[in-house]
């Protein structure tokens, strides 16, 4: 039996997960992590999440729960996740991020944590989403400089950050297979007298609003066709069972910094 620490246990994503493992075979919710002074440290963990009684009570204790776990399943903000995975790589225990959000510096922090413990660490941890950015490398070099490309992205108005983990991840896999430098090629912003489109530009368009969970759509635009690839979310569900997979897959990896096309084994 796996033992796995959730962090954020009370939040939407945290509960989601500890009903994962509830649901799923052969892991266990070992200990459910919260901010200090949260209102709800001390209750079950099951019962907030809403699928009973787990006898797991939502702690701010990270070193007692991270003693405790094979892994810790983590989907917080870049800065806290950085601070659990320095816990993780202290006690040599494996983790699962998904937070997004991360700078190049951050990610970078995440690299050099991993090289003592296994790490997954994605913008995405749905199977679909993760078959879409196979998907954008091979139509991308195919289709070549003679298409422009577009990234729109829609999420709830409580997302912190923009554009997405997920859209970026789908412009740097659509740069990576056109040759550029995507840093470079995105275009965040257009207003005014612009001027014609560039080839090599990469556009980046987002919305917020309501309680949108996550769409995310690539457009590749040519002369008289275009096409578009769609992923639409209508659950957290299918990232928390993203993150279980995730989990038992990672924690007999050796150490490294991995993400979900590893873990579906799609490279």
């Amino acid at each position: 039996m796996i033992k796995v620490a959730v962090t954020g246990a009370a939040g939407r994503m945290g509960g989601r997960i500890i009903v994962a493992l509830h649901e799923a075979e052969g892991v266990s919710l070992s200990a459910a992590l919260e901010r200090p002074a949260h209102p709800l440290l001390g209750q079950d963990a099951g019962q907030v999440a809403g699928c009973g009684t787990l006898d797991v009570k939502i702690t701010d204790n990270i070193n007692d729960a991270v003693k405790g776990c094979d892994i810790m399943i983590d989907f917080t903000t870049p800065k806290v996740s950085l601070k659990n995975l320095e816990v993780c790589a202290l006690f040599r225990k494996a983790i699962v991020i998904g937070s997004t959000g991360f700078t190049p510096e951050e990610r970078a922090l995440a690299h050099e944590l991993a090289k003592d413990i296994p790490v997954v660490l994605a913008p995405n941890m749905s199977v679909g989403v993760n078959v879409c950015f196979k998907v954008l490398a091979d139509i991308a070099r195919i289709l070549g400089d003679e298409f422009d490309v577009e990234i729109v992205e829609a999420h709830h108005r409580l997302k912190k950050d923009a554009p997405s983990g997920t859209a970026v991840r789908m412009g740097e896999v659509v740069a990576g297979a056109l040759g550029r430098d995507y840093r470079t090629a995105a275009n965040f912003h257009r207003e005014g007298i612009i001027g014609e489109r560039t080839r090599e530009e990469i556009g980046m368009q987002t919305i917020r609003g309501g309680d949108i969970i996550g769409e995310h759509t690539v457009y590749f635009i040519g002369t008289g066709e275009r096409i578009e690839l769609t992923h639409r979310a209508h659950t957290r569900d299918m990232f928390s069972r993203g993150a279980v997979r995730a989990a038992r897959w990672v924690v007999n990896q050796k150490p490294g910094l991995y993400d979900m096309q590893d873990v579906l084994g799609l490279r």
